[in-house]
């Protein structure tokens, strides 16, 4: 387990927390009053919210099991989140078990489940990286200290760039955590969006934002543009109902405000 340099911090209750939100929304246990009341604040203006995140985890599921049976073996996972069975790691090894998984988080109460985290097959290995996303230089020097930066790494961000507004340069970002990585490597994103009800969604910005967590939506071209200069796999940017359902599983609902995509470096 690695802590990038971060001092940990205390887990500040009294304030709402993304991670503790989601968690929340997928019908968790691991969130406090405020999380709660904040979640609440957003289901009024998206009462699909819960679904929206369930969604997006199923779409993590698909998508890092399509890149493990196309032989990719080393996953860095930033902005892990609160984990939730099943987790990257879980499903990446059931299809390659010496597969190596990095976790990224900064909340504090991601790394008191760290231990969940780290339960890899004998094969393959975990670890668990504390540090923010907006610490690039961080979380590549504690990754190499893992995975081989010489073999294809699946780079994921998944719902976690709504959470990194502009101010923060979250398109350089991206590309200073893909320029060290081979080519070969992939990039894994979803983002929410407000294109199909501009309103509610910078009314649901303004909560996160109240709240200290600097939210931004944006839109499919605002969205694409993270994939600048990668090759797009099939069938490039859509929202989630469009991406590889599989025909066994229910059918989401329409237009659900989550864009997603996979590319390849």
């Amino acid at each position: 387990m690695t802590d990038a340099g971060r001092e940990l911090e205390p887990i500040d209750t009294s304030t709402p927390h993304p991670a503790r939100m989601y968690n929340w929304y997928l019908g968790g246990k691991d969130w406090y009053p405020a999380d709660r009341e904040a979640g609440e604040q957003v289901k009024g203006f998206f009462p699909a919210v819960a679904e929206l995140a369930q969604a997006n985890r199923r779409f993590m599921h698909r998508a890092s099991r399509m890149l493990a049976k196309q032989g990719v073996r080393q996953f860095l996972d930033i902005g892990t989140g609160i984990p939730e069975e099943p987790n990257l790691h879980q499903v990446v090894q059931r299809v390659s078990p010496n597969s190596k998984v990095v976790y990224t988080d900064y909340d504090p109460i991601v790394l008191r489940h760290a231990e969940a985290l780290l339960r890899s097959t004998p094969e393959g290995r975990t670890d668990y990286i504390q540090a923010d996303v907006r610490e690039p230089q961080k979380i590549l020097k504690a990754a190499r200290d893992i995975l081989n930066f010489e073999e294809p790494v699946a780079l994921s961000m998944v719902a976690l760039l709504h959470f990194v507004s502009d101010e923060f340069k979250p398109y350089e970002l991206v590309r200073e955590l893909l320029e060290p990585l081979p080519h070969g490597s992939y990039l894994v994103l979803s983002h929410v969006t407000g294109d199909f009800d501009p309103e509610d969604w910078e009314r649901i910005v303004e909560i996160y934002r109240q709240k200290g967590t600097p939210a931004q939506v944006r839109s499919r071209e605002e969205f694409a543009d993270f994939f600048t200069g990668l090759r797009l796999l099939e069938p490039g940017v859509e929202v989630v109902t469009n991406w590889h359902l599989p025909p066994d599983q229910q059918q989401e609902p329409q237009q659900v405000p989550l864009y997603v995509g996979v590319a390849q470096k």
